[in-house]
């Protein structure tokens, strides 16, 4: 058994995006796990949407804060590569800066060597390529040129970061957040999971260990579990089922060292208000039961495994008391279950 990289034991983390449009409460709130995070507020600035943080630098970019969107100009990108190709080099240019988030540097300015490890986040290439569109409203991800640019582009974003962060603390690692994966599977989209699995391996290939792909959605799971990542985050809650399928897949992701982030408590409001933390914890042990029937060692799947929250969410009428009472849930649930299987 490959040892993981990333610490598990059914410890705490979470995706990085917050409802909050206060910066103090948010940041108190990923403190209180025992993986902290820097969250992504968009209800605080338009710059703290995951596609506008992203797209810090990349050739091309338009930004419309009073439509509260961005656009992307052909034009534009070839007449500022040169730019982009002076700083290559200069790892620090693409780090977030504090325009783009109220709240990285004050996180990295905290004392954070008592916890386990910490976590930072960047969108993915396939989905930030999905979103974006040019002038003729047609995903960036379809220009043969762009699409090269963008997947080193991004890759140098999020090994700047991750650079960042191991500095700060020795355990740092990263999600790749890439809702669009779920969409490339399908027959109208045009990009072909042979060209993602094709642009991903060269995407993770210029990145450090640990690096792992969260997304909420339903994609092709084994076309994500065979790619060369130390994590994966998935929204267990609502794809449980679908994932009992892929137990020798999982499988060989644990023999290989890999960490699975079971996010497993619900953040939508209404699906918060119809279910208990008992019910939640006796689903997820029921997941755990289909591996370890397909030849699992449970003492290898808790000591590989993470607890989050199942999604982000921003539409909530209550605005932010569904999603803290969410991370509370999360802790009791990672107590009771790290008691149960005395787990250090």
């Amino acid at each position: 058994m490959t040892q993981p990289l990333i610490p598990g034991g059914l410890r705490t983390t979470a995706m990085g995006i917050l409802p909050h449009d206060e910066v103090e409460p948010a940041l108190q709130l990923a403190l209180s796990l025992d993986i902290p995070f820097w969250p992504q507020l968009p209800h605080y600035s338009y710059y703290e949407d995951m596609y506008v943080q992203a797209a810090e630098h990349f050739p091309g970019i338009i930004l419309l804060p009073e439509q509260n969107t961005l656009r992307f100009d052909t034009g534009k990108f070839y007449a500022e590569l040169d730019t982009l190709w002076e700083h290559w080099e200069d790892l620090s240019y693409f780090d977030v800066t504090g325009e783009y988030s109220v709240v990285y540097e004050r996180f990295l300015a905290l004392d954070l060597s008592g916890y386990v490890a910490i976590r930072g986040q960047m969108e993915g290439p396939v989905s930030f390529g999905l979103k974006v569109l040019d002038e003729r409203d047609r995903p960036i991800i379809f220009n043969d040129d762009v699409r090269s640019v963008m997947m080193d582009f991004m890759a140098r974003r999020v090994q700047a970061q991750l650079t960042r962060l191991k500095a700060k603390h020795p355990r740092a690692f990263m999600y790749v957040d890439e809702p669009g994966l779920q969409f490339i599977f399908s027959s109208v989209s045009g990009y072909t999971d042979i060209q993602g699995k094709e642009d991903l391996d060269r995407f993770f290939s210029q990145i450090d260990r640990p690096r792992g792909i969260h997304l909420c959605g339903n994609p092709e799971w084994e076309f994500l579990l065979n790619r060369d990542l130390d994590l994966l985050s998935m929204d267990a809650f609502t794809n449980g089922e679908i994932l009992k399928a892929y137990a020798r897949s999982l499988k060989k992701f644990l023999e290989r060292g890999g960490v699975l982030v079971w996010g497993i408590i619900p953040t939508w409001y209404d699906a918060f208000a119809e279910t208990t933390l008992e019910e939640l914890i006796l689903y997820l042990e029921g997941l755990w039961e289909v591996l370890v029937a397909a030849g699992v060692a449970r003492e290898q799947l808790l000591e590989q495994s993470l607890l989050s929250p199942a999604r982000c969410c921003l539409v909530n009428p209550d605005r932010t008391r569904t999603v803290t009472e969410a991370f509370g849930w999360l802790r009791e649930m990672s107590r009771r279950l790290r008691e149960k299987y005395r787990l250090a």
